[in-house]
């Protein structure tokens, strides 16, 4: 049956809608604020150097105090600079968040396919929280960005680079250009700043970095290859590899790294002001 308006009806037609959304306002107060953007000034991506630990001696956390910054800790363990499923699964989780993956979804200004990734996996507990802050970046509004990856490329097994394809996603070198690439394109007045591995010890298999060669080979080629992208794109280089740690005993992994791997909190915190002394 067809509604019938008269004169006499409007007026309270139109009282209602606008007492719905009085209402409406009053009820969801932060429905606007949830649209907002989150403006800071640092984004730190990396693995689990600087994923691992969220507290405040986190290396980013200490960076933020150091720097009187306003910073995001985007890095997340476990996960590399390039693509690892050489089969090209789109099924493959981490892939997408791999640095390139990342870069690629920031390029698009959409993170859903991260936004609908679980990873049942120890220390990855942080993972979708991490995502859903990263995805409500104004990155308009980000000042720096650190690069901190190469560990996990390395002990991988990760090819450095391909002849035949310079952007190779899932090579190291391929992945960083294209990385770097997106992010200079998309933000040019952005800092970038890539940070190096530091000297790793591998206590179980009574190794040093310089000594094992997971394929592709030492930790020092995969430094080398990212000092010379950096160089090929002009951006910052903080190299925490060479001359930075101590290494002149296999005992010296217990200084500043709680398995060879990863930075203790002292390790952090020498990480932190080199971070810091270098980028002021």
């Amino acid at each position: 049956m067809k509604k019938v308006w008269n004169k006499n009806t409007i007026p309270y037609a139109i009282a209602s809608i606008v007492l719905f959304a009085v209402l409406f306002c009053f009820t969801f107060p932060g429905r606007k604020d949830e649209a907002k953007r989150q403006a800071v000034q640092l984004v730190t991506f990396g693995d689990s150097v600087f994923g691992e630990v969220r507290d405040e001696t986190a290396i980013p956390a200490q960076l933020s105090e150091l720097l009187g910054m306003s910073c995001y800790n985007a890095a997340f363990g476990g996960t590399r600079m390039a693509r690892a499923d050489l089969e090209h699964r789109l099924d493959y989780a981490k892939d997408s968040l791999c640095m390139v993956g990342l870069m690629k979804s920031l390029w698009a200004d959409d993170f859903g396919v991260q936004q609908t990734v679980r990873i049942r996996e120890s220390n990855t507990e942080y993972f979708e929280e991490t995502v859903d802050g990263l995805a409500n970046i104004d990155f308009s509004k980000v000042e720096l960005v650190l690069i901190q990856h190469g560990l996990n490329d390395y002990y991988s097994g990760t090819a450095i680079s391909n002849e035949d394809d310079p952007y190779d996603e899932y090579t190291f070198s391929g992945a960083l250009r294209t990385s770097l690439s997106i992010l200079k394109e998309r933000y040019p007045e952005l800092r970038i700043v890539i940070v190096t591995p530091t000297y790793t010890w591998y206590v179980q298999d009574g190794l040093t970095c310089e000594e094992l060669d997971m394929g592709y080979g030492f930790m020092e080629d995969y430094v080398t290859a990212e000092l010379e992208v950096a160089e090929e794109f002009g951006v910052e280089v903080i190299d925490l590899y060479h001359d930075f740690l101590p290494h002149e005993k296999w005992e010296d992994w217990e200084l500043y790294t709680r398995d060879g791997l990863h930075p203790n909190e002292a390790g952090r915190m020498l990480i932190a002001e080199r971070i810091a002394e270098e980028l002021q």
